[in-house]
């Protein structure tokens, strides 16, 4: 099934933000029901330290908003949604191009919608790993982000800004 112009575009935005393309990595996935995202981190001189491998910062920058970019676009503006923490564990050096696969199930939405029912704020854990092209494993994370929700006022605050 070819690309959505929609897709097309948040995968354009994505990709050719500063902060995300300073790090040297592109995103060449996103599902249509953007609950998928892929990503590719290659061995290039942007990212390539003194041993010749990927440089650990750049591990990190790489997959840093992947999770908190696909929940803010499923939840919508209704809901705050940022990194909060992330714990790496390194596994081996990243001597070649790297990809990442980060997935949001259908049901985690449906999960954090209704505890953000009873609940102002949560906190979710998300696993994410870069891999080689053979799927070794060169770095490990697990990504917390939070998600609360906006204030009435913020709303209001929102529509004045963008209408």
């Amino acid at each position: 099934m070819a690309e959505s112009w929609k897709i097309r575009i948040l995968r354009w935005r994505f990709n050719w933000y500063p902060a995300f393309r300073n790090t040297g990595a592109r995103v060449t996935y996103i599902s249509e029901d953007k609950l998928a995202a892929k990503l590719r981190l290659p061995l290039c001189r942007v990212t390539r330290n003194l041993h010749g491998t990927i440089y650990g910062g750049s591990m990190y920058a790489a997959i840093d908003a992947l999770h908190a970019v696909l929940l803010a676009t499923n939840l919508g503006p209704a809901y705050h949604v940022w990194m909060k923490a992330a714990q790496i564990e390194f596994r081996r050096p990243g001597r070649g191009d790297l990809f990442a696969d980060a997935r949001i199930t259908s049901v985690e939405l449906d999960e954090i919608r209704s505890a953000l029912e009873t609940e102002t704020k949560i906190d979710r854990d998300f696993p994410l790993s870069l891999a080689d092209a053979s799927g070794e494993v060169a770095a490990q994370f697990r990504l917390t982000v939070h998600i609360r929700r906006r204030r009435t006022q913020d709303r209001e605050m929102e529509g004045i800004l963008y209408s």
